[in-house]
């Protein structure tokens, strides 16, 4: 049989796998980057600030996003109980992608202007007091540590020359603008802009 000589020959079996997944990946992956749909910002998406990008890196550095993810998808169950299935426009100016599919805790992309900022400050600081079955861990420190603003300038120029627009005046503001914020400020300003680009209604 055809398949026995594929199998008993693993350079051949090789060469057919990495062919598959090229195909796969050229009719999948390829055409997405010719639509304007996956490549252009939906309308109003403005690049975080100064101060929510700093929380977003805060975010990634505790690790939120290993249990949260930020990607709903178009199921009914979903948009139920998270809101508007994520539209790729939402994320083309993201540096890297917080996409995912494990949900330890519950999903986060549009969880912005759900909960007041009072809200986010105490589940942060004693998870349990607001949600008692939770099982996220406290971070306290976020609340006694300031941002370090001084490479803050040096992120945004870097993303600028990544295709985010930000202007030249907001690079030159950002330290300044974030000069004695503390973690946690920085931390549920990112988290109250996230999927507010979005109305329910779209």
């Amino acid at each position: 049989m055809k398949h026995e000589v594929i199998e008993k020959n693993i350079g051949l079996m090789i060469f057919l796998i990495i062919l598959t997944i090229s195909g796969g990946f050229l009719v999948e992956v390829v055409p997405l980057f010719f639509i304007d749909e996956t490549n252009e910002p939906v309308e109003g998406l403005e690049p975080l600030s100064a101060v929510e990008l700093e929380g977003r890196d805060i975010y990634i550095r505790e690790g939120c996003h290993v249990c949260h993810t930020q990607q709903i998808r178009p199921f009914r169950a979903e948009t139920e109980r998270y809101g508007h299935y994520s539209v790729a426009g939402e994320f083309v100016y993201d540096r890297p992608f917080l996409w995912g599919s494990k949900r330890t805790g519950p999903d986060l992309a549009r969880v912005g202007g759900r909960y007041s900022d009072a809200w986010q400050r105490q589940h942060l600081y004693d998870p349990r007091s607001v949600v008692p079955e939770s099982n996220m861990p406290a971070f306290p420190w976020l609340f006694t540590d300031k941002v370090d603003h001084t490479k803050t300038a040096d992120k945004l120029k870097t993303l600028q020359t990544l295709g985010v627009p930000y202007t030249d005046e907001q690079i030159a503001n950002a330290s300044e603008e974030l000069e004695g914020t503390f973690e946690i400020d920085a931390l549920v300003a990112y988290l109250q802009q996230l999927g507010t680009v979005i109305s329910e209604k779209r």
